[in-house]
């Protein structure tokens, strides 16, 4: 479902809109998330990601604003999130996959468009906080997975992936986001192209892409991220 959304299936497909209210019947939880490990409460992560695909597909559900509010209530300080529910600091894996939802929730019309754009500006400051790849503390490199572009993602940050979302906003150009435009600009072959670095496990039913091969979902992004960067309005976030 979430190729579905980003390969740009009609949001009104029927088929699509059956699966969604399957996501929708078998994962939600008490606590107004989701999860599908049967007796458990919510994960945000997951969460984040059904949130995006009910939003795309524009299901009719008032459960759906439901998760709204839970993603909402359970943003942290920092303004990110996190799928323990112990943490101190929020994770960039989570973040990214609730920013991707709370965002095609506010398109959708049916949220609380106010609540939540003020939710993806914490958010997306707590992404510029670090970077996008950095300790905020030291400077160090967070995770050495964040530096590489990958597609499809699954549950995982990158950095491409969070420049994806500040273009697809049409966020003010931040000096925070030098450094990772310099390392989109790296990483083009000499061809004019992005090649796909790497492929996470899971159940795939065909390989979209070859490894360490010209992408064209890389390169697709890359471009609209430095047309962005290139055309787009300065200032910060």
């Amino acid at each position: 479902m979430l190729l579905l959304r980003d390969f740009g299936l009609s949001p009104t497909n029927s088929q699509a809109r059956t699966a969604c209210r399957v996501l929708l019947d078998r994962g939600l939880q008490a606590d107004g998330g989701i999860n599908y490990k049967p007796d458990s409460r919510s994960e945000r992560c997951i969460t984040g990601m059904v949130l995006s695909i009910l939003s795309y597909f524009q299901l009719d559900d008032d459960r759906v604003g439901n998760i709204e509010k839970y993603l909402r209530n359970t943003q942290m300080s920092d303004g990110g999130w996190n799928c323990r529910r112990v943490a101190t600091h929020s994770s960039m894996n989570t973040t990214i996959s609730v920013l991707e939802g709370i965002r095609l929730r506010e398109l959708s019309r049916r949220g609380d468009t106010r609540a939540l754009r003020v939710a993806q500006a914490k958010a997306r400051e707590f992404l510029l906080v670090h970077g996008l790849f950095r300790s905020h503390r030291t400077g160090a490199i967070i995770k050495s997975e964040f530096m590489r572009f990958v597609f499809p993602p699954r549950w995982h940050y990158d950095t491409l992936r969070a420049l994806d979302h500040f273009q697809s906003v049409q966020a003010p150009r931040d000096e925070r986001l030098c450094e990772s435009i310099d390392l989109v600009n790296s990483r083009r072959g000499s061809d004019g192209r992005w090649s796909l670095e790497y492929a996470y496990s899971g159940k795939t039913h065909f390989n979209l892409e070859p490894l360490r091969a010209p992408s064209r979902w890389n390169t697709l992004r890359a471009l609209r991220v430095l047309k962005w960067w290139n055309e787009g309005p300065t200032g910060h976030s």
